[in-house]
């Protein structure tokens, strides 16, 4: 998809949009000021012979509402939306005739006069889509609020009349409701109780609720409602096999990932998450593309007002993402052990040493089987997967993670330890390299009461194994928040993330995970969380908590790993 044609360069184009915004907020504030402040005597003189007095009355309440519709529609129109933009217009020149007839305002109408012209002008630069299902549903809850209010203030008019001087019946009753929308004071209306003045205070409050809803709903982003389709499983998977450089290639290719394809011959695997299009690693596809596929998928996104976010990206291509206005903060370092140089050898390793040859004498082994694995297989490493995620409290992870499903298994390679009975005691999953001589572990689990030593244990097993079938590098995963922020240099944001590492160790083991992998004497490699701008970080975090645990936020991160 090509971005969409520039009138104007980028910084002008931005500052013109903005500036919009924030002067449609404004008109929207003079529109509420104005609303509640009485004509001059000579403007109201002279309306008053062109228009009855309901008319300017009811040009009171249209400047209140339009200024409502306005402060909310700023907003959108700073994400360049599409229909914000048009609907913003409308309102615009309703604001004008508002300020006519109810004091002769030209000043206020002739500032929204200037603000339609100027958002006519701007008019191409305002391409962002709203979600064409919540456009529909905006438009129905409209309609279906005005009779729902028209039905609430008549039915309460006629059996509440009793709260109230005048007796309503069924006609009054609806005169009375369509007086209160077409004149912003009615001296008629006297509540003789609280309940009374609470009725009809409560029509506004519902209007302005449902009208505000449906506003909301008119400018809301894309949504996904779907899945990848097949098709285009079958292509990431093309291109995954012949450009997939690290473990997080094959995590791209489960069913929680949508694809966007460049026309170099790229793939992005991404999520979206409320305003977020996240996705996960780098751009897959030939080196030469990176660029222009950064460029396009952020114009897609634009177009579609979602904000763009890479997890764990590498070094490798940081360059091209701050050419694309992107930001960067490292947030870990990824633990790769050289395979030829790993030894149990040495007194710097006693303690793996230890833990190893102490299940050896025990009586455990180790074993990696292939795909696709037997039905009974996959049952007991359920059950036993069921069995952690219950000790440790949590859920299964996503987005950045496997998690326990069969046909994502029955894929990868898994290493068994067995106990000296022959029971599955732990197991994980393999993720072999598609363009390196690299394997990583994915899903890693342990029953409960399991000897101490297993995950020593298991991953020199898996080392053995790894350097006998010819594999170059084990890739440990990421170790979050390592080695971020520790020089005086590094910028505030990861020097934040260091406090965070150094002083929230009792919700989640930062600091143990670490440790662990360090037994290993790995290689550290810095990641990157790619993201927008800094206006934009708080809700790019969430967005990954949200994409990682599954919307489970608590059962997700505040538990021990075991």
């Amino acid at each position: 998809m090509k971005p969409p044609q520039r009138l104007f360069p980028l910084w002008v184009e931005a500052s013109s949009v903005r500036a919009v915004a924030l002067l449609t907020a404004a008109m929207g504030v003079v529109n509420l000021f104005s609303a509640v402040t009485p004509a001059t005597r000579e403007r109201l003189a002279l309306l008053r012979r062109y228009f009855p007095l309901t008319v300017t009355r009811g040009g009171h309440l249209a400047a209140a509402l339009a200024g409502f519709a306005l402060l909310l529609l700023s907003l959108s129109l700073w994400r360049r939306k599409r229909v914000a933009w048009m609907v913003t217009v409308i309102v615009l020149l309703i604001s004008a005739i508002a300020h006519l007839v109810k004091g002769l305002d030209y000043e206020e109408a002739l500032l929204s006069g200037l603000l339609v012209a100027w958002l006519v002008y701007l008019r191409p630069h305002f391409h962002a889509r709203s979600d064409e299902p919540s456009i529909r549903r905006g438009l129905q809850t409209l309609v279906v609020a005005f009779f729902f209010i028209l039905a609430y203030g008549v039915s309460g008019f006629y059996l509440l009349d009793r709260h109230f001087r005048i007796h309503f019946g069924f006609w009054e009753a609806l005169r009375q409701t369509i007086v209160m929308f077409t004149e912003f004071y009615d001296p008629g209306l006297e509540p003789i109780s609280g309940f009374g003045r609470y009725f009809a205070d409560s029509i506004y409050i519902v209007a302005a609720t449902t009208f505000g809803y449906g506003l909301l709903m008119l400018i809301r982003p894309v949504l996904v409602r779907h899945r990848a389709s097949p098709d285009e499983t079958a292509r990431a998977w093309e291109i995954v096999r012949a450009y997939g450089r690290t473990s997080l290639a094959r995590l791209a290719l489960l069913n929680d990932k949508l694809y966007f394809f460049s026309a170099g011959g790229s793939v992005i695997a991404y999520t979206v998450q409320g305003r977020v299009a996240l996705a996960l690693g780098d751009p897959i596809g030939p080196a030469d593309d990176v660029g222009p596929c950064l460029l396009t998928f952020k114009a897609y996104c634009a177009l579609n007002d979602w904000q763009p976010a890479f997890y764990q990206v590498l070094p490798d291509y940081l360059e091209h993402y701050k050419g694309a206005g992107f930001s960067a903060v490292c947030i870990g370092h990824e633990a790769l052990v050289e395979l030829a140089d790993f030894t149990l050898e040495g007194s710097q390793n006693k303690n793996v040493r230890n833990a190893y040859n102490k299940l050896v004498r025990l009586g455990y082994t180790a074993e990696v089987v292939e795909p696709p694995h037997a039905p009974h297989l996959l049952r007991e490493s359920h059950l036993i997967s069921d069995e952690w995620l219950s000790h440790v409290g949590g859920s299964e992870m996503r987005f950045s993670f496997g998690w326990f499903d069969e046909g994502y298994l029955n894929t990868c390679p898994i290493l068994l330890v067995r106990n000296p009975q022959g029971e599955i005691e732990a197991f994980a999953n393999l993720i072999v390299g598609f363009q390196t001589s690299e394997v990583a572990i994915d899903l890693m689990r342990h029953r409960r009461q399991s000897e101490s030593g297993r995950m020593e244990f298991l991953f020199v097993s898996l080392i053995q194994w790894a350097k006998r079938q010819g594999y170059a590098r084990l890739d440990m995963g990421l170790s979050a928040l390592s080695g971020v922020g520790e020089r005086p240099e590094d910028p505030a944001i990861e020097r934040a993330l260091r406090y965070i590492y150094a002083h929230v160790n009792r919700f989640y083991n930062f600091k143990g995970l670490h440790a662990f992998k360090e037994k290993f004497h790995p290689i550290w490699s810095p990641r990157y969380l790619i993201y927008p701008g800094p206006a934009s970080l708080l809700s790019v975090t969430l967005a990954l908590l949200r994409a990682d645990t599954g919307g489970d936020l608590l059962g997700g991160y505040l538990r021990h790993p075991g």
